[in-house]
């Protein structure tokens, strides 16, 4: 019975259990229609979303082909004001302005399309899907009823079937209890068998039977009700899952399906439309982004400039060259290199040359830089950042909120660098163009005085042409002052007062030798010169003396002379009241108003200073028109000249104002004209830009022939004795015998020669040699079987080395010479010695080949190296030298002819001489010593 009673708990949980499915069933399926409510209510959300989508793209499409419209039509009309239309940015405009009309055109279509088919369809989809639905939910009520009223049958049989099972299971506890009970009575009759009749133990047996009988037909009939019931149970069951299975799984869809019946074929053929009609216009956009993308591949710069220049030929035409006009019918058009200005061309075509190599080199690198920079600068130009591709999409949507603002600073870094680079850039550009143009002024330049001495080369080479006579002038030392009083380091106005002179004395002669000599020379008062040359020349200037009559000093040295003059200068040139007044001209920013207001104040200055004044800024300014070769601009000279003229009383704010004071000396240099009063306002001397050696202080030499040219040696070049035999040692040595003759053409080194032994060059120890003077090399011409009157003897060996000429040294043997370097442009090369004996002309000539080697040389000319030695008059080179001394001892005072005569007893009487001089008492102790040298043009003067 217990057992019984846990079964009967058991099938009471299982029922409960059933009606707890079905509690849930039921309401799922509630759940199923709101959401096919819901959905249908989203769908006509989304097709109402749609449409209302559609109808504003469709506005929005309609207005932007409206503005493109106006957009092209309005460039269209400005584009036709223009006759630019050959140039390739016009073409990539002209195919931009057809792409964008035929965008508006279609885009006006979608618009169209989109503000009335597409939301026509959208309405009735709308409408659709709300009737199906409602149709579809009726279905899916039903199909629900079904299958509540399955399960509820299967609830029904599973009751059916716990209330038959449970009879059963009573039936069955009854049949035990019937057994045990017959079990105890069997028992019962055996222990009382022999006191009971056999009547009652049948009767007992027969009971016993009957209820065993009985309760197994109950057993019987239980059961089969029972399996009945389970059989019918689990029919419904298998009924009810199966109902379950197709509704879940079949029914169900095939409700969503009828709800979404043609709602997604109509969203398909909308979105079809739209496509369609934006495709069409991607087409568009893609022809004419096409076209557009092959006008841009044929954008051409070049192209453009050339079309530019064709169309506007007016202006950008090449004008016509400027022609020479001959003023009062002067017949020479061409420049000349005549013998009185040939040394002067030949020296600045030397450093035309070096400047114009300088000058390429530098523009060559120059324009390597400006080449890298421009591709640095596209590059920028180009980064992917700052113009992304078309391809990459935006990643602006997906970034941190900081990310924009990094982005935002990695632009504006990228940006200033780009203008950092474009400064450079044109920088460089600005460089490159000066630069080139002023390798073409000096091209043009180095081409023309190269012709002319080429023409005068041939001019000289000519042996047609004969010279009878020649006049030129011998610059004369100035007289000595007859005043006492100090030049340098003090006041100018009490100098100009005492000495006379409206141009003192160092001024005058510095600046007449830099134009003579050294308006072409590079870096002129700004490379320093040689301090104790400095301090000869003024110590000399000190004495009276001008120590600048002779062409042999350093360029440098002379302008470092006239800037010390002006520094040492107490009171500065310009007066100290004056020095707040004039630099607050520097604030104004008019160039004529500048100038107005400083000639106000010059103008107040004294007239001797006016003088000076404007004599030095005339010639800064003429010394900055060649500032293409000598590369001393206004600024610079400014620089290097302002400290020295313009000084306060306060130095402690020099420094600060140094700027002002560059500045007003350059304004100064520029508008001197304007500044300061002319010749006729304010008499006085002034600044010529053409000098000559002055009249007063030259003295003309008539130089007498026969009708031939004259041969004088080279001024780079002396004759030596060897003293000793002497063995080279290395290759770069000479080797040469006791008494042979040596050529000399520089000096290499303190101990050692550059010369030339039989026509072999080489270095020459010094040691070894003597080097011969005029005297010694007229005996030594003599004694070779010239014979010839007039050479001087030397008689005191003091005298000797007084008399011997002087050899120069490398950075002294030309006017406007660079100290130091053997390259350097100015220095002229030793000649060879085909040249020894030719005529003053043909020796600068040659001295200039030898600068231009092969790229200069005419191609019928052999080399240098494989000239013949001309031969060697002695008798006419003795003639000529003699009529020079004649005339130079004629010339000469009386104390001094007495000392010359004492050094002119010729060593042996020669047949050939009309008189011989006799010998003279030698000079006392106190007669000056006397000889005579070489000179920068060619001609014998005496000499300290």
């Amino acid at each position: 019975m217990m057992t019984a009673h846990g079964k009967l708990r058991r099938e009471k949980g299982s029922l409960a259990e059933y009606e707890s499915q079905m509690k849930d069933l039921r309401a799922q399926l509630t759940d199923q229609i709101k959401i096919l409510d819901s959905q249908v209510d989203v769908k006509q959300q989304q097709l109402s979303d749609l449409s209302e989508f559609l109808r504003r793209r469709g506005d929005i499409e309609a207005e932007y082909a409206r503005a493109l419209d106006k957009l092209t039509e309005r460039f269209t009309h400005k584009t036709k004001k223009k006759e630019q239309w050959g140039q390739s940015v016009c073409q990539v405009w002209s195919v931009l302005l057809t792409q964008t009309r035929l965008e508006s055109r279609e885009h006006a279509a979608l618009g169209d399309t989109c503000c009335n088919t597409l939301t026509q369809r959208l309405a009735h989809s709308t409408e659709d899907t709300h009737r199906l639905h409602k149709r579809s939910k009726e279905v899916g009520i039903q199909m629900q009823d079904e299958l509540l009223k399955v399960t509820t049958e299967l609830q029904m049989a599973l009751k059916t079937y716990n209330q038959y099972h449970t009879d059963c299971l009573i039936a069955e506890g009854k049949l035990k209890e019937a057994e045990r009970l017959e079990e105890r009575h069997t028992g019962k009759s055996a222990e009382l068998g022999l006191g009971q009749s056999s009547g009652q133990r049948r009767s007992s047996v027969k009971k016993i039977e009957r209820l065993m009988e009985k309760r197994h037909g109950r057993v019987q009939e239980t059961q089969l009700k029972c399996t009945k019931a389970r059989n019918d149970y689990l029919l419904n069951l298998a009924a009810a899952n199966a109902a379950m299975n197709k509704y879940y799984l079949q029914d169900v869809s095939t409700l969503i399906d009828c709800c979404d019946l043609g709602f997604h074929l109509s969203v398909d053929r909308v979105m079809r439309c739209y496509l369609s009609s934006r495709w069409r216009i991607q087409k568009t956009e893609e022809t004419g982004l096409r076209q557009l993308d092959a006008a841009v591949t044929s954008l051409d710069q070049g192209g453009d400039r050339d079309a530019l220049l064709q169309q506007h030929d007016s202006a950008f035409c090449l004008p016509f060259r400027f022609n020479y006009h001959p003023h009062e019918g002067d017949q020479v058009c061409e420049v000349s290199a005549e013998s009185q200005v040939r040394y002067e061309l030949e020296t600045r075509f030397q450093q035309l040359q070096s400047r114009l190599a300088s000058v390429t080199l530098e523009t060559e690198e120059v324009s390597k830089t400006l080449k890298a920079t421009l591709s640095a600068l596209l590059d920028t130009m180009c980064e992917s950042d700052t113009n992304p591709s078309p391809d990459v999409p935006s990643t602006l949507s997906h970034e941190p909120p900081g990310g924009n603002t990094i982005q935002k600073l990695t632009i504006a870094k990228r940006r200033a660098n780009q203008q950092e680079t474009e400064t450079y850039y044109f920088t460089k550009v600005k460089e490159f163009l000066i630069s080139s143009s002023l390798t073409f002024k000096l091209q043009a330049k180095h081409d023309l005085l190269h012709d002319a001495i080429q023409k005068a080369e041939a001019v000289d080479s000519d042996p047609s042409r004969t010279q009878c006579a020649r006049s030129v002038r011998v610059r004369k030392s100035r007289p000595v002052s007859q005043f006492c009083h100090t030049l340098f380091t003090t006041d100018i106005v009490s100098y100009i007062q005492s000495s006379g002179q409206q141009i003192p004395v160092v001024v005058e002669s510095c600046i007449r030798f830099i134009n003579l000599h050294g308006l072409h020379h590079e870096g002129i008062f700004r490379v320093p010169g040689s301090q104790r040359e400095v301090n000869l020349i003024r110590d000399a200037f000190e004495r009276g003396d001008d120590p600048l009559s002779d062409s042999e000093c350093d360029l440098d040295s002379v302008a470092g002379v006239l800037k010390l003059y002006f520094r040492g200068l107490e009171p500065p040139l310009f007066p100290y009241d004056s020095y707040s007044q004039l630099l607050e001209c520097v604030q104004i920013e008019e160039v004529t108003e500048k100038a107005a207001q400083i000639k106000a104040i010059v103008s107040t200055f004294p007239r001797p200073l006016l003088i000076v004044m404007r004599y030095l800024f005339a010639f800064l300014n003429h010394v900055s028109q060649y500032s293409d070769e000598n590369m001393m601009q206004p600024y610079n000279l400014a620089v290097c000249f302002g400290p020295s003229l313009l000084r306060g009383l306060d130095s402690d704010d020099a420094v600060a104002r140094q700027p002002q004071v560059n500045e007003l000396v350059k304004t100064m240099l520029l508008q001197h004209d304007a500044i300061f009063p002319s010749q006729s306002e304010q008499p006085g001397p002034v600044y010529e830009k053409h000098m000559t050696l002055e009249q007063e202080y030259c003295e003309p030499i008539t130089e007498e022939g026969d009708g031939e040219t004259e041969h004088l040696p080279s001024e780079d070049e002396w004759e030596a004795v060897a003293m000793f035999d002497y063995v080279a040692r290395s290759p770069a040595e000479l080797s040469f015998k006791l008494g042979e003759l040596i050529i000399l053409h520089s000096k290499a080194s303190c101990d050692w020669w550059r010369g030339e032994v039989g026509g072999v060059k080489g270095l020459i120890p010094h040691k070894y040699i003597s080097v011969l003077d005029g005297s010694e090399r007229g005996k030594r011409e003599e004694g070779g079987g010239g014979g010839s009157t007039g050479n001087l003897t030397v008689e005191d060996p003091q005298m000797e080395n007084t008399t011997r000429m002087r050899v120069n040294s490398d950075s002294a043997s030309l006017p406007g010479r660079q100290r130091g370097s053997e390259g350097s442009p100015n220095r002229k090369q030793p000649t060879s010695p085909a040249t020894r004996h030719l005529p003053v002309s043909q020796e600068r000539r040659h001295t200039l080949d030898t600068v231009r080697q092969a790229g200069f040389r005419p191609t019928d000319r052999p080399p240098f190296g494989q000239a013949e030695r001309a031969p060697v008059d002695k008798d006419m080179i003795s003639r000529q030298m003699n009529s020079v001394f004649k005339e130079l001892l004629s010339r000469q005072p009386p104390v001094q002819q007495s000392a010359l005569a004492a050094l002119a007893t010729p060593a042996v009487p020669a047949p050939s001489s009309a008189s011989s001089t006799s010998s003279l008492p030698q000079a006392g102790p106190s007669a000056k010593k006397v000889g005579f040298g070489l000179r920068g043009r060619a001609l014998f003067r005496p000499v300290d």
